[in-house]
């Protein structure tokens, strides 16, 4: 159905369609943004998400569907869109010669009214590198410059379309205090994102696009409730403990032992229901462990598996859960 249109929308997507020849790349996406808030975009390799905020930022012709931006036609209207939009694309590269500096001051005489190029430098924490060349930056240095370029319009939304992708853990971390930063100044960000923990961290509202298609659309904390099927919890008892008192319980979808720990699944009232047993057992839950549902269990359920895809330079480390690469 399409989206009805809320005064604080700054971008409003309805039915968009996009093909490259036979191939349908997004089918009817409809989805809002509305001002001040991180709406991120999540879905496995060739969803279509790039295709989508291609589209918002008026580098796409959709063949079908409506996209607006402050009201206005991005495709038709590019002249106005250029100064409310900035974005940074996965793909962005500068000569690598060009300094930062250079490179923004070379960007904002492309705008009626730009940010202040020392000013941006000194946010994004570039100042002591304004002089060396691109080539010289680290990763984390090149992210931040691509974002101050973004930014150099002054624009009222900005794109971010996988923005910390080769970043190790702790530059993709101040990366995402800097985003914070940035919408906390009033800019409207749409984040591109395949990191799970980044989407959680960081997003008001998340669109999950799946084979061209929005398949799920809410908070972070309501796509993971929608998701959540049980509750599980795992303990340890000081004495004798028949798994047939657990099974017995309507709250107890299952019962099994690992090592020395009960690990027990449920409904909502799982976690209740354990409890008050064993106290009527004259016995206590030791180093009681809950499990919570995440973000990864509602992609998990609502992508299929075999669109998913690893990145193996990401696993193991706590900001690198993700299901995909990048996408062009």
């Amino acid at each position: 159905m399409p989206r009805n249109s809320r005064d604080d929308d700054l971008v409003v997507v309805n039915f968009l369609r996009k093909t490259y020849g036979a191939t349908v790349a997004v089918d009817n996406v409809s989805l809002t943004v509305r001002e001040g808030e991180i709406f991120g975009i999540l879905g496995p390799n060739g969803a279509g998400k790039t295709t989508t905020v291609e589209s918002i930022a008026g580098l796409r012709r959709p063949d079908a569907g409506t996209v607006r931006v402050a009201g206005l036609n991005p495709y038709k209207r590019r002249s106005q869109i250029t100064s409310l939009v900035g974005v940074q694309l996965q793909a962005s590269e500068l000569p690598e010669r060009i300094k930062a500096r250079e490179a923004l001051e070379l960007y904002a005489s492309f705008y009626p009214n730009p940010a202040d190029p020392a000013e941006l430098l000194e946010q994004l924490g570039l100042t002591k590198v304004r002089d060396t060349a691109f080539g010289k930056l680290s990763g984390g240095q090149k992210q931040r410059l691509s974002i101050a370029l973004a930014l150099i319009g002054n624009p009222k939304l900005a794109i971010l379309d996988e923005l910390t992708t080769g970043l190790d853990p702790q530059a993709r971390r101040d990366t995402w205090e800097l985003v914070k930063q940035i919408r906390d100044s009033g800019v409207t960000i749409i984040l591109v994102t395949h990191f799970m923990e980044e989407a959680e961290y960081l997003c008001d509202r998340i669109a999950i696009i799946d084979a061209g298609l929005v398949v799920a659309l809410d908070t972070p904390a309501g796509l993971v409730d929608a998701a959540r099927t049980e509750q599980r919890i795992s303990f340890r008892v000081p004495g004798v403990l028949d798994d047939a008192v657990l099974k017995a319980l309507p709250a107890v979808n299952s019962v099994i032992r690992d090592g020395g720990r009960i690990v027990v699944t449920g409904n909502d009232d799982l976690l209740v229901a354990v409890v008050t047993e064993l106290a009527s057992r004259g016995q206590a839950p030791l180093d009681l462990h809950t499990e919570q549902a995440m973000l990864d269990d509602a992609f998990l359920a609502l992508v299929p598996a075999d669109r998913r895809h690893s990145s193996d330079a990401d696993q193991g480390t706590p900001a690198g859960r993700t299901f995909e690469g990048a996408e062009r």
